[in-house]
């Protein structure tokens, strides 16, 4: 379209100039225009293109700044859905602790009162055994009543002081499960949670039917616990969901179990 323009004003130029130049000379002229025309021709083109590429560049820009903001709203939802989930596990753990903290509150609430009466009670004296026959259980009887009467007073050293004698002097007792319960009832409220630990782990092992295994094995899981020992403990409760899903001693498992989650 610019060629043929051209042209035409050159043509319409010649005649009013036809006195002043020559054939060649015109010829000439037409031919530098056409070269002119020709050149404003390729910048047009390179100009065209140029623009073609920019308008490319400008759309890719686009679509990958487009493609990052998907991205970026992707990844706030996933910061959101874990901030969400971060915040309960931190709430069910309160709990928690909160929960183990109020049962060991309540637990030493009970030792100290039971402390005060045993302080006010009178500690029942040591029964004299005086029985020359191997086949009289009333001696041992009469031992295992008074350790447990020690027990009940709530004072927890001369306890355990008196079921170990119990068990030292009767190894064959029929009261020897009971006695080495007592005894590690007493060691745990003591604060002695190893020596407690390996007194209910005897028990377990001695008399694997015993009638308060399950209590035992909740108790063993309580000194794990207050040890520290949070894996071990868990693995008892889990134990004793697992082995006596009916008792009383499950229950209570299975609340701390789902407190710990």
């Amino acid at each position: 379209m610019l060629r043929l323009l051209c042209l035409m004003l050159l043509f319409c130029a010649i005649p009013a100039q036809a006195g002043l130049f020559t054939d060649d000379e015109a010829h000439k002229q037409i031919e530098q225009l056409e070269a002119r025309v020709t050149k404003l021709e390729t910048v047009n083109v390179q100009i065209k293109g140029t623009s073609e590429q920019q308008v490319k560049a400008m759309l890719d820009l686009q679509s990958q700044v487009e493609a990052l903001n998907v991205e970026l709203r992707k990844l706030r939802g996933q910061n959101e859905e874990v901030t969400h989930s971060l915040q309960d596990s931190e709430k069910r753990l309160k709990d928690f602790y909160v929960d183990l903290d109020a049962r060991l509150r309540h637990f030493e609430t009970a030792e100290e009162t039971a402390k005060v009466t045993a302080a006010a009670a009178p500690v029942p004296a040591p029964v004299a055994v005086v029985s020359n026959d191997p086949l009289d259980i009333a001696p041992q009887n009469r031992a295992y009543e008074s350790a447990y009467a020690i027990s009940k007073a709530g004072n927890h050293d001369g306890a355990a002081k008196a079921f170990q004698e119990f068990l030292k002097k009767y190894p064959d007792s029929v009261h020897v499960a009971n006695a080495k319960y007592g005894l590690g009832n007493a060691q745990f409220a003591l604060r002695d949670y190893k020596a407690a630990e390996e007194t209910y782990q005897a028990l377990l092992l001695a008399t694997p039917n015993f009638s308060k295994a399950a209590e035992v094995l909740f108790n063993v899981a309580g000194c794990q616990q207050e040890m520290n020992q949070n894996a071990a403990a868990k693995k008892t409760l889990k134990q004793i969901v697992a082995k006596y899903p009916a008792s009383e001693a499950a229950t209570k498992a299975n609340q701390l179990l789902s407190a710990a989650k």
